[in-house]
């Protein structure tokens, strides 16, 4: 699992300061997770491939959160996409969407496909035979949610000294892989323990955007191995945050430390902090993992 942090602060842009924007690598797919302004250049200076993203996940109608969203979209009709785009993001996100296409005459030469979300419940927006993803619902101005990404059980790993030991082919590491036993040549059985390991940990990645204070996700987010939490504000200014319905970076920790989850990401500042060190120092005084989002950073 691999997160590029392609913006993270608050409200509007700033030279070297973009919006919310992330790129999350996990299983073999490249989830767009929000959409600030100046994505688009964010993704090439992060040389991506543009043709790798299929999904976007928008969590709710603020501009600093999807007003990249159009230029993107055209963006994949002038290169020539051919293959089918999903969007993720609440009720409304289709007309608003589809209303700047018809202004500026761009008729798409890919199937375009909305998922427009409306319940105010956890629900699953999308599964395969490798992930999940949820929404995480939270409390802002507007309709927002935030989204899980859950990997599912892998398959088990050869071990190739063992199984080269025991004279297993090949052709028979699928099935070990798959969990079972194997014959040998003389017919005899190799237990499956005997010559795999254990997959890989399956990981979860919880991504929680603009919210108040919101203790009722702790059990949506439980255990999960990061988590990016909105800090735009110091406890010092935690009447400003209830008002405008953000958190602090004491609050975000708070819920790291309820949730028990391995590691906390802060972002989304005010643009009125300089020092950002200032968030790290509140949230470790309550959580000790703590890492801040900057724009350009991969975690993985």
């Amino acid at each position: 699992m691999k997160l590029t942090i392609l913006g993270c602060h608050s409200a509007t842009p700033h030279e070297n300061k973009n919006p919310t924007a992330q790129l999350l690598d996990i299983k073999g797919h490249r989830f767009l997770i929000d959409c600030g302004e100046g994505t688009q250049v964010q993704l090439r200076k992060a040389k991506v491939s543009f043709v790798h993203i299929k999904h976007i996940f928008i969590s709710h109608l603020h501009g600093d959160h999807f007003y990249g969203l159009p230029g993107l979209v055209s963006s994949f009709r002038l290169l020539g996409r051919e293959a089918p785009l999903h969007i993720y993001g609440p009720e409304g996100i289709k007309e608003a969407l589809l209303f700047l296409l018809k202004l500026s005459n761009s008729n798409l030469n890919y199937p375009l496909h909305f998922h427009e979300l409306t319940s105010s419940e956890s629900e699953c927006v999308y599964e395969d035979d490798s992930v999940i993803v949820s929404t995480i619902p939270l409390k802002h101005r507007i309709y927002t949610n935030g989204f899980l990404f859950e990997e599912k059980k892998g398959l088990r790993r050869i071990n190739t000294d063992a199984a080269r030991t025991f004279g297993i082919d090949k052709s028979q590491y699928r099935l070990l892989q798959n969990g079972q036993h194997i014959k040998s040549l003389e017919g005899d059985v190799i237990e499956n323990a005997k010559v795999t390991f254990s997959p890989h940990p399956e990981m979860k990645y919880a991504f929680c955007s603009d919210t108040a204070y919101h203790p009722s996700i702790v059990d949506i987010i439980y255990k999960a191995d990061w988590l990016y939490h909105e800090a735009t504000f110091l406890n010092q200014h935690e009447s400003l945050a209830k008002q405008t319905k953000h958190s602090t970076a004491k609050q975000a920790a708070e819920i790291a430390n309820k949730a028990q989850v391995g590691r906390l990401i802060l972002g989304h500042y005010s643009s009125r902090y300089k020092n950002l060190s200032l968030f790290i120092d509140e949230a470790k005084a309550v959580f000790p993992n703590v890492i801040l989002a900057s724009d350009g950073a991969v975690i993985s």
